[in-house]
């Protein structure tokens, strides 16, 4: 490997390593950290990276694995839920800001129509990553207005589809008639249509046959093959790349391999998609900026309150209260990584000229930072809202309860998980056997291929979004590394385990479980209650002799554990 393009990696990394947590320390998140990483690093700043390009090519893979896992999470289910706000308030916010944006960059600029609207649509999109991360942070994903926040996400990342395919058309010249280009379009579409159809259950096959092999490495390449390949595939036809990983996210949005197949991906997705900010840090020209900071800033604070002022009243059409409407608007206000995506294309396809790139470049990331305050602002907004809440029946069917996490489905998962169904409580199990996951699904059950000690997957499962998680595994020794796992990643959620005696249960009590069970005592105060019962002695006798018996027992773990 070259020295120099070595040290390019090493100095990304340093630089990464400072300023993420610096940003993220003073409440501004990991996004902003990256941009202003790539923009001290870059020709604008120390100038210190000199192979741009090839890293630029390489940073292009963190947006390939986003639209992976955007792909996944898309799944025909989760929109019939919020199908109300997704295809309506969603649909509307793109295409009322998407016009009027794209009439304001044809007035005052001299780009044709066809440009201006992929502008137009571009800045009417808000940044899911970084939208998602605040809102996940406030544990306000499913209520407030992060469920309406999240179903207009839903419909912008879905428009990103149509948008890539969009740049693709308008570069080539032979397509220059509209009709002759949405011809195409919708040709490409059926086809990807066909392929989703045809190719899924292909898929599901190949992942069952891996799945039984027991070798994680395998798995792991195999899902990057899945990514990088479609995504060449869809390249080679004259599609982009992005659209590839998007469709192959699709194949397997409602597979059992789903959640490993995200962790597998998420490593690698990360590390590329802050290398991708950083590369369009560095691709800014500070010097433009300092040269025309008035007119920048103008427009970085009229595109945000056209964004405010379009969304706001459409959400009170769909019915949501005032002040959700206008935090919703506030947080939403932003450009997103996906209008970068988009310019950065266009500019390589030669639609953008590098003077229009770069302003357009330097109003996306400057609405970006804003991010954080626009955040802090809709969460004042709504702290007033407590006498107003919001009525997402109409509009969307009533809120549903974050599912129960099961680690494990064996023997006793299983009996837990029938439970649960009886008791009408919804759950979402974590299996590494791939014949009891397919045995499972088989009957309809809510039940994933994964290994459960990897934090990937668990968050993958919606662990920091459950109520609790129960560790159902019969391995004493996997239990306790789930348990230490789930004490690590996700200190906040409640963990239920099995010991199989005093010890145990206090070796999971100190690796962070919140409630363990001794098996061998509640079979041997079982046996015991059934025998004295026999014998004729009275229920609320037993009862309460066996309540002594167990606050002493789970008493010790306690005192075992303040001991030590």
């Amino acid at each position: 490997m070259d020295a120099g393009y070595l040290l390019d990696i090493i100095i990304l990394l340093a630089a990464a390593v400072i300023a993420v947590p610096l940003f993220q320390s003073l409440g501004l998140g990991a996004i902003p950290g990256f941009l202003v990483a790539g923009v001290v690093l870059g020709p604008s700043g120390l100038g210190y990276i000199r192979n741009y390009d090839e890293i630029a090519h390489l940073a292009e893979l963190g947006v390939v694995l986003l639209l992976f896992v955007i792909g996944i999470e898309i799944n025909p289910s989760r929109l019939w839920k919020m199908k109300g706000l997704v295809l309506g308030l969603g649909s509307l916010q793109v295409v009322v800001t998407g016009v009027i944006v794209t009439l304001a960059v044809h007035t005052l600029t001299d780009v044709n129509w066809r440009i201006a609207l992929l502008i137009g649509l571009a800045l009417a999109l808000s940044s899911t990553a970084f939208v998602l991360q605040l809102l996940a942070e406030r544990k306000m994903l499913s209520g407030g207005y992060g469920r309406p926040a999240v179903a207009v996400l839903l419909l912008q990342d879905l428009a990103v589809v149509p948008l890539l395919a969009y740049v693709s058309l308008i570069a080539a010249p032979e397509l220059a008639v509209a009709g002759e280009m949405f011809v195409a379009l919708a040709e490409a579409l059926a086809i990807l249509l066909v392929i989703v159809i045809v190719a899924r259950y292909l898929l599901s096959s190949l992942f069952r046959l891996l799945a039984r092999s027991g070798s994680p490495e395998i798995f792991t390449a195999s899902a990057l093959l899945l990514v990088l390949g479609s995504a060449l595939a869809m390249e080679r036809v004259g599609l982009s790349m992005a659209m590839g990983a998007f469709v192959a996210g699709l194949l397997i949005a409602d597979s059992s391999y789903r959640h490993q197949i995200v962790a597998e991906i998420q490593p690698f997705r990360g590390l590329l998609l802050g290398l991708f900010f950083m590369s369009m840090g560095m691709s800014l020209n500070l010097g433009l900026f300092l040269a025309q900071p008035l007119p920048l800033l103008g427009g970085v604070l009229a595109l945000m309150t056209v964004k405010f002022l379009a969304l706001w009243p459409l959400s009170r059409l769909f019915g949501l209260p005032t002040r959700t409407s206008l935090s919703l608007a506030l947080l939403l206000a932003q450009s997103g990584e996906f209008a970068l995506v988009l310019f950065a294309l266009a500019k390589g396809a030669g639609l953008l000229e590098e003077t229009l790139f770069q302003q357009l470049l330097i109003v996306v990331l400057l609405s970006m930072l804003a991010t954080p305050l626009l955040e802090i602002s809709a969460r004042r907004v709504f702290a007033g809202a407590s006498a107003d809440p919001l009525p997402l029946a109409p509009a969307t069917g009533a809120q549903e309860a974050s599912p129960v996490v099961l680690a494990g489905y064996g023997r006793m998962g299983q009996r837990i998980g029938y439970i649960l169904e009886q008791m009408k409580i919804p759950y979402v199990a974590i299996e590494c056997n791939a014949t009891i996951v397919e045995r499972e699904r088989g009957e309809g059950r809510s039940v994933f291929y994964g290994d459960a000690s990897r934090p990937e997957v668990l968050r993958a499962a919606g662990v920091s979004g459950s109520p609790l998680v129960i560790v159902s595994i019969d391995d004493q020794d996997a239990t306790e590394r789930v348990v230490a796992t789930l004490h690590s990643a996700f200190p906040a959620t409640r963990v239920f385990a099995r010991g199989h005696d005093l010890e145990r249960c206090r070796a999971l009590r100190a690796l962070g479980a919140y409630y363990t069970v001794s098996e061998t005592l509640e079979a041997s105060a079982e046996l015991a209650r059934a025998a004295l019962l026999h014998m004729g002695a009275d229920e609320r006798v037993v009862r309460d002799a066996l309540k002594r018996f167990r606050n002493d027992y789970y008493g010790r773990i306690n005192r075992g554990m303040e001991g030590g």
